[in-house]
């Protein structure tokens, strides 16, 4: 068999070649545009860039069918329509060193990007210009200049995205799925730029349509009622850097951390340095798997900070890390320590219980003039509760987990088994697993038994979660929670699973719609169900600070010997921790 001439001998070294430009620019497409959100956020920041005051976008097919998005910016002049769907050409950098970047975009790879996509036509208006014009690529290919009608301003319309990559259209996920994420680029952009009125519509249906607005506004418009009723105003200052925003209670929490919006110098970022710094913020007072909910703006030199990192331009480099993380712990902690509408750090009241949500431990420092603080004293590390309550001595106990002592710190149980060991019990952990098991075993029967309420609740969510918990209605039911549509972004409750008692519905079916949007529709049905199954055990389980009688806490000891996996939580931590005899002594020193 003879070898083709463009063939290498066996064991040789392929030529190196050049590739086609065509092909290098779908190469770089792919990491510009993995998806219908990319190709939304990169237009929409064009817009923003361009000193839009008003941006419409509108989806069709999530996006994959069809994106459009129109604004009143400054336009594209027909003489440079053909430079802007070129590779690497913008209007946005004053130089080239890359230091002082003020704009959201600066690449020059998004329209070249989405071209060699997709189909593209982009019509474009200066104010003072006669008429509009009009460019189209097709696939990469770029077609001539002619003159439209069209308003002042910029209408880009993207179709049929990845048709030129076959490979990358197949994996793409269902429409509804490229719809959320391209939802939550655009609610993140209007976050970062309240000042402008956004629209968005998705198949013919608006998701929402936000006027100009102030800050405060804008946040309680797209995080939401429950945590805008919450949110506390955030003020730091360091040098030049600046800290505004809100973060909410800690009461409101959330299932994800999709609730948490970030914005540097009018940039929406996924930013780890950020992220960590919330998250140590509020890690002494939400419970550990919450994540709390903020809409927070970072404002600093742009020569401070590195935005070409990644061509998402998500991700960020700070000079200065540590001030950065610093200033956002600080910021926080104080917004959480503060009364509502206070300005300063709350003084300690003398019975030395201190306000609100979020308050911060009480360090009790004896001197000469006071005796150290005895048993009584000490709850005022609690809020003014007793620190632990004692039960009459119990009898011995032949069980592993022993007889109930004392309720500590209204969230633990103390018990001693028959060996002397001291066995210390979380009450919300323990009686998580307990419910969860249960709801398993229910449905391993069957079904979940379902209570019905006597009235139906109404939980007014955003679209996109109350349609993920639409599509899995019929699922849903099968673990007890019975709902239905009501309308646009509501859904109607018409029972519960019995074994949950009577939680709010809502906080419930708004974790239960973060989690299905993290995992997705590609994650096994069996893996969902049981993530459900976890969510609806810890929305049913008695809470830290209930105060439990003798007899409860002995009840939930004996249910834990009972029940499989009963020595951790749904989500893998100890529900108990056991001391022996000898363990206590090598703590004090004695062995």
């Amino acid at each position: 068999m003879s070898e083709s001439p463009a063939d290498p001998p066996p064991g040789s070294p392929a030529p190196i070649r050049l590739l086609p430009e065509a092909t290098v620019n779908r190469i770089a497409a792919g990491e510009v545009i993995e998806r219908p959100a990319a190709a939304v956020k990169e237009l929409v920041e064009n817009a923003l860039d361009a000193g839009a005051g008003r941006i419409a976008v509108a989806l069709a097919g999530g996006g994959i069918d069809r994106i459009e998005v129109a604004d009143d910016g400054c336009g594209i002049a027909a003489d440079f329509l053909a430079l802007a769907v070129q590779r690497h050409a913008t209007s946005k950098l004053a130089d080239d060193s890359l230091v002082r970047i003020a704009t959201l975009g600066f690449r020059g790879e998004a329209l070249p990007s989405i071209g060699a996509a997709a189909r593209l036509a982009i019509t474009s208006r200066p104010r003072g210009a006669p008429h509009a014009s009009l460019i189209r690529v097709e696939g990469g290919r770029v077609l001539p200049v002619s003159p439209a009608a069209g308003p002042p301003g910029t209408l880009v319309v993207a179709s049929e995205l990845f048709y030129a990559t076959p490979a990358r259209r197949k994996f793409l996920r269902i429409p509804r799925t490229e719809a959320e994420h391209a939802e939550a680029a655009v609610r993140r952009l209007a976050l970062a730029a309240p000042h402008v009125a956004f629209r968005l519509t998705s198949d013919g249906a608006t998701v929402f349509d936000l006027p100009e607005q102030d800050r405060a506004a804008r946040v309680a418009s797209l995080l939401g009622p429950e945590a805008a009723a919450a949110l506390l105003p955030v003020a730091a200052e360091r040098g030049r850097y600046r800290l505004s925003g809100f973060a909410a209670a800690p009461t409101v929490t959330r299932a994800t951390a999709a609730g948490q919006a970030l914005v540097v110098n009018g940039r929406p970022v996924a930013d780890p340095v950020l992220k960590t710094a919330v998250r140590v913020a509020y890690r002494e007072v939400i419970a550990a798997g919450r994540h709390p909910v903020v809409a927070l703006y970072l404002d600093l030199p742009p020569e401070e900070l590195d935005v070409n990192v990644h061509p998402a331009k998500t991700e960020l480099r700070f000079r200065d890390a540590a001030a950065v993380r610093s200033l956002v712990i600080g910021g926080i902690g104080h917004a959480l320590a503060a009364p509502a509408g206070a300005a300063a750090p709350p003084t300690v009241p003398s019975t030395g219980q201190l306000p609100g949500p979020g308050r911060p431990r009480l360090r009790l420092v004896p001197s000469q003039a006071r005796r150290p603080p005895g048993m009584a004293e000490a709850q005022l590390a609690l809020t003014g509760t007793p620190l632990a309550r004692a039960l009459p001595a119990p009898a011995p106990s032949p069980h592993p987990l022993g007889a109930p002592l004392a309720q500590l710190l209204d969230t633990y149980i103390l018990a001693v088994a028959a060996d002397g060991s001291l066995v210390l019990v979380d009450q919300h952990a323990a009686h998580e697993r307990l419910t969860h098991e249960a709801l398993r075993a229910q449905f391993a029967e069957g079904g979940v038994r379902p209570q019905p309420l006597l009235l139906p609740a109404v939980v007014d969510l955003p679209p996109a979660s109350a349609g993920r918990l639409l599509a899995e209605a019929d699922a849903l039911a099968r673990l007890g929670l019975e709902i239905e549509a009501f309308g646009r972004g509501a859904v109607l409750v018409r029972a519960l699973p019995a074994a949950l008692g009577a939680p709010d519905p809502g906080p419930l079916l708004r974790d239960l719609a973060d989690e299905l949007a993290e995992a997705g529709e590609a994650t096994a049905l069996a893996a969902r169900l049981d993530a459900m199954l976890a969510r609806l055990a810890c929305h049913g389980s008695i809470r830290a600070g209930r105060r439990l009688g003798a007899a409860e806490m002995d009840a939930l000891l004996r249910q834990m010997e009972a029940t499989p996996r009963a020595a951790t939580c749904s989500h893998g931590r100890p529900t108990f921790l056991k001391l022996s005899r000898a363990e206590i002594e090598r703590l004090f020193g004695r062995r």
